[in-house]
């Protein structure tokens, strides 16, 4: 499939389908032409001269974001010396990037080409500035947008730009082009895509700090019959929109799991800990019908439910005691964690953040602002945080990658503009960390660039005045937990997504650009709306999620499906996160481990006794607390919001650890662990190896499994307890019992 391209931009101020050669008394746009052609060939990229400061003294501004600006730095700066406007080949502007005129940024432009051809008749027109009349774009279409290829295709994309008087105008020759996948489509400087592998990829297109996506889908090499998806069971829209993609792309789903599975899995994946024998014994013999349903009723009301989901949202909002007091880390501990017991709805726990006034020992909420304390900081990590947006790039100048300008930036920095507390900067009541966070009715952020602030606005939204009375954050909230924000459903949405299946349906998990698509664009919107019209009820989305047959697959591939690491054909294994590892381990040798909590006093660093004994890792107030194990293991510092904080990585490090380091082989060696009740209960090998298989991988040793291990205990004789502990070392470090599946 290839579609034409056209060969030159036009004029954006006329509409032209068939780009034609340019008459010589054409008047280029600075702001639409110009620059277009300086932002195609890497003239204001952050490489060269739209780098904060500049490249040998001349300086543009990120992309051509700031017109006004670049264009008194190309005409009048250094005495006008880079246009010649009586005879534009001896112009720097273009003597420079031909060539011409030594340039450490090498070739950039060739003397025969188009976009020479517009510079020099730029410059011969007098070098017109921007105008206020000029035409604004308002958007970039690609095409084609969607286009079934095969392996070994090529297809041509082609771009317009549209602009504010209605005119539409071909830019593929200044659009530029990158994909999200290179394994599925590459693409050149040209727009030509090349299909290398299977699945669905994407093109990101940009121009004018617009961005627009080209999607391709390539079915793997594994036809198959209709019959079987239509076959395939269904529980809900998940499974329906699931079933879909996959039979595009040729992927057949692998079968239901088995029983054990379900159970260790769910349990693992909503309340971060293994099934006992008793909540076992009550599955199984639950009628096969309500076994599954009946156990994710128990798992969703559970207490422990409330202890796992209050730690991963302590994860996003970075309860962490090296940044807040003690006395702080609890009151915002407890505060999340009183609102995932009452089940509140998600919109209202986002909102009382964002308009939280008080104490910070009363409404920990509060501790939001205590770690984050300008309006910038407020902006960032609330936008991270409830948005999965990051607009931290715009702060300095129109974000690179995405459609947020630097006006947008401090226009929404400018709602939190009022926030302020008592105690902020060290002086805190009686030296003990706490803060009174209130709001006043005065007070603007002055957006640098401009040297005046901006209207208090919410991204894509409406400006608030700068006299409107009350909180500004009110209007913040109102539009950021709406239904209606495209961005704020689907944000959590994708995080709930995440802990069940191991990856977001967008990834990075906490990055929902526009440049960044979803691996199932229909699914994520399905799934954000149905969150939605829940009244943000998280138990709702999380419920139809383990319900849904796609949650309840098989996690061993197909030979037809083993390839497919995206698109949900199977559950994917993944290795526990820290917690739910050390506290997995502590649960099979029913052992206990002790955690010290980290506080600070002046200069001085203290340990408290912050934490009763049997206290579990999934249930530490903070990621201040000193553990070799869970940091060697990811444990996310809560340093930043971002889930890149936590790792998943393996490292030789944590194998040595676990054959040699001081968190397993105590726990092993326990006076009082299972092994040693089991020996005084006067078990024998085969006991010990069922009661660590049910409690460590929730099913029965097969037949080989036994004769295997069993052979480890013939080294020892009649010893045991050192035959059985390397039987626990050996099913407790199998990748088995260290990943869900």
């Amino acid at each position: 499939m290839v579609v034409c391209i056209g060969l030159l931009a036009m004029s954006c101020n006329a509409v032209a389908e068939e780009p034609e050669a340019a008459p010589s008394d054409r008047l280029w746009s600075f702001r639409n032409d110009v620059q277009s052609i300086l932002s195609r060939h890497g003239c204001n990229a952050g490489a060269c001269h739209g780098t904060l400061a500049g490249k040998g003294g001349f300086r543009l501004s990120l992309h051509g974001f700031d017109s006004e600006a670049d264009y008194l730095a190309i005409t009048k700066q250094n005495r006008g010396r880079r246009i010649e406007i009586a005879d534009p080949g001896r112009s720097l502007l273009l003597a420079k990037p031909t060539g011409t005129l030594p340039h450490k940024g090498g070739i950039r432009l060739e003397t025969d080409s188009r976009d020479y051809q517009i510079l020099a008749e730029w410059i011969a027109a007098g070098a017109p500035g921007p105008a206020q009349e000029d035409a604004r774009l308002t958007n970039i279409k690609v095409a084609p947008e969607k286009a079934r290829l095969a392996t070994g295709d090529t297809a041509q994309l082609t771009v317009h730009a549209q602009y504010d008087d209605g005119g539409s105008v071909d830019v593929t020759s200044w659009a530029k082009f990158s994909a999200t996948d290179e394994s599925i489509a590459g693409v050149d400087e040209n727009g030509l895509v090349t299909i290398r592998g299977s699945g669905e990829g994407a093109i990101r297109v940009w121009f004018g700090s617009r961005i627009a996506l080209a999607r391709m889908t390539v079915s793997f090499p594994h036809p198959t019959s209709p019959s079987l998806f239509a076959k395939a069971p269904r529980e809900n829209f998940i499974d329906e929109l699931v079933l879909e993609q996959l039979q595009t792309l040729n992927l057949p789903p692998s079968p239901r799991c088995d029983d054990e599975t379900f159970l260790r899995r769910a349990f693992l994946d909503t309340v971060g800990r293994l099934p006992n024998e008793q909540q076992r014994q009550i599955y199984l013999s639950t009628p096969a019908p309500e076994r599954r349903s009946q156990l994710i009723q128990r798992l969703l009301s559970s207490e422990d439910y409330v202890d796992y989901w209050t730690y991963k949202w302590s994860d996003m909002l970075l309860i962490n005691g090296n940044r807040l007091r003690p006395q702080a880390v609890q009151a915002y501990y407890k505060w999340i964690r009183g609102a995932v017991a009452e089940d509140r709805p998600w919109d209202k726990i986002v909102r009382q953040i964002l308009t939280a006034t008080g104490v910070s020992t009363e409404n920990g909420a509060t501790n939001f602002y205590a770690l984050h304390q300008t309006p910038e900081e407020m902006t960032e990590n609330a936008c991270q945080a409830f948005m999965g947006l990051s607009i931290g790039c715009a702060k300095c100048h129109n974000h690179p990658l995405e459609k947020w300008s630097n006006d947008q930036y401090y226009g929404m920095a400018n709602l939190f503009a009022r926030v302020r507390a008592k105690g902020w900067g060290g002086e805190t009541r009686n030296g003990d960390g706490i803060r009174t966070l209130y709001v006043t009715d005065s007070g603007d952020v002055i957006q640098p660039t401009r040297g005046k602030p901006q209207p208090p606005t919410p991204l894509d939204s409406q400006p608030l005045e700068f006299d409107a009375p009350g909180d500004r954050r009110v209007a913040l909230a109102d539009w950021m937990t709406t239904a209606d924000n495209p961005y704020f459903a689907r944000a959590i949405t994708n995080r709930v997504w995440a802990n069940f299946f191991g990856r977001g349906l967008v990834e990075p998990v906490d990055d929902l650009r526009v440049s960044n698509p979803a691996s199932n664009e229909p699914l994520l919107q399905a799934s954000a709306d149905y969150l939605a019209e829940a009244q943000f009820d998280l138990k709702s989305l999380m419920r139809v999620i383990l319900e849904s047959e796609t949650y309840q697959r098989s996690s061993i591939p197909l030979p037809t499906n083993k390839d497919d690491d995206r698109y949900l054909s199977r559950y994917y294994p993944r290795r526990l996160m820290a917690e739910v590892l050390l506290d997995a381990v502590d649960q099979v040798l029913q052992t206990t481990t002790t955690f010290d909590q980290v506080a600070f006093s002046g200069a001085d660093v203290q340990k408290t006794d912050f934490y009763p004994a049997g206290t579990r890792a999934i249930e530490l107030y903070d990621s201040a607390v000193s553990s070799y194990f869970l940091k060697t293991f990811g444990r996310n510092p809560r340093e930043i919001v971002c889930e890149c904080e936590r790792s998943a990585e393996p490292s030789l490090v944590q194998v040595l650890h676990l054959s040699n380091g001081d968190t397993l082989n105590p726990k092993l060696n326990a006076v009082d662990n299972l092994l040693v009740q089991l020996d005084q209960q006067g078990a024998d090998t085969n006991q010990v190896l069922t009661a660590l298989f049910e409690r460590a991988l929730s099913r029965m040793p097969t037949e080989q499994e036994r004769q295997t291990l069993q052979q480890i205990t013939q080294e020892y004789e009649d010893q045991n307890l050192v035959a059985w502990r390397d039987l626990a070392w050996s099913v407790l470090t199998s990748a088995e019992f260290t990943f869900n599946h």
